[in-house]
C-alpha cells in the first residue's frame, strides 16, 4: 500500500531558514541515480543505522498488487551505513520529496566524510510505521520477491544490482545487499 509523505516532508522546510545549501545522505538509489543538481558529492557514512531491503516499492520498482523491495535504514547500535552525501540547494527537495514519497520521511543526521570531517544533513528513512513497510524477511525470500517485481521505474532486480555495483565502486561491503544479490543470481541461473 502506498504511503504518500510529500506533505509531511514539506513541513521540514522551515529548517532551511535562509540556508543556501544542505547535505543529503543517500544509501540506496541516491548513490547510483543522482537525477537532481548538486553542488558537491562525497562518500560518507552515518552511525547507528543499517541498510535493509524492508521497504515496499509500490510506485517505482513494483506495483500496488506486486510491490518490489527497496532499502530503508533500521536503527542498530554500533552499525555504520556507508553511502554518498550530496550538497544540494533547498529547492531540490521538491523533486526529492516526490521521488521518495512512498513512505520516506526526512530526518536530520550527522554524517562523516572519508577525510574524517563531519556535517549535519538530511536523510530519507521509511520507518516501520508507514503503510508501505514490508519488514524483515530472509535474504532468499527478499531475492525471490525482487526477481518477480517490476514497476514504472523498471525491474526491481536492476535496483538491487545497481546498488550492489555502486557499493563495490565505492569499495564498500554490505553483507545484506550482497547476500540478496547472490541469491538473485542463483535464482536466475535455474
Amino acid at each position: 500500500m502506498s504511503a504518500d509523505t510529500i506533505a509531511t516532508n514539506k513541513l521540514m522546510d522551515k529548517l532551511f531558514n535562509g540556508r543556501r545549501s544542505v547535505w543529503l545522505f543517500g544509501y540506496g538509489s541516491l548513490i547510483f541515480k543522482a537525477d537532481f543538481p548538486f553542488v558537491e558529492r562525497r562518500p560518507a557514512s552515518i552511525m547507528n543505522w543499517t541498510r535493509r531491503f524492508w521497504q515496499g516499492s509500490h510506485d517505482h520498482r513494483g506495483t500496488e498488487k506486486s510491490p518490489g523491495r527497496v532499502v530503508t535504514l533500521i536503527p542498530r547500535a554500533g552499525a555504520i551505513c556507508e553511502g554518498m552525501a550530496y550538497l544540494v540547494t533547498p529547492q531540490v527537495f521538491g523533486h526529492l520529496d516526490h521521488r521518495e514519497k512512498n513512505g520516506y520521511l526526512r530526518f536530520v543526521t550527522d554524517m562523516i566524510f572519508e577525510d574524517g570531517s563531519s556535517a549535519e544533513g538530511l536523510v530519507y528513512i521509511a520507518t516501520k510505521e508507514n503503510a508501505a513497510y514490508l519488514g524483515p524477511a530472509s535474504e532468499l525470500d527478499i531475492a525471490r520477491q525482487i526477481a518477480a517485481s517490476a514497476g514504472p521505474s523498471g525491474r526491481n532486480r536492476d535496483y538491487l544490482t545497481d546498488l550492489a555495483g555502486a557499493l563495490r565502486d565505492l569499495g564498500k561491503h554490505d553483507p545484506h545487499v550482497f547476500a540478496i544479490e547472490r541469491h538473485l543470481m542463483e535464482l536466475e541461473e535455474h
